[in-house]
């Protein structure tokens, strides 16, 4: 985390904790976002991107990297990972 954010309460820390996934691939996409702009979220976003980390590897891997369609509700926060990786 860069110092000009706010320091996360332990719900956050544990959300950042589940997005360390182990995989390049997803990996690839959660960093950046978590380092960047998790803290900064509104509240719903935030609850979005935590329910989004408890899904299981192979569901992540095929929303992100084969375009599978994905749940509604995960739908706008996976374009906009999908956007930040693209446009850095």
């Amino acid at each position: 985390m860069s110092d000009n954010q706010p320091e996360p309460t332990l719900e956050q820390r544990k959300v950042i904790y589940r997005a360390r996934r182990g995989l390049k691939e997803l990996d690839y996409y959660f960093d950046p976002y978590v380092r960047a702009h998790y803290l900064q979220a509104d509240s719903q976003e935030q609850q979005i991107f935590a329910e989004l980390v408890k899904e299981e590897d192979p569901d992540l891997l095929d929303w992100f990297l084969h375009n599978h369609p994905t749940k509604p509700e995960f739908a706008d926060l996976i374009a906009k990972l999908k956007s930040l990786k693209a446009s850095s």
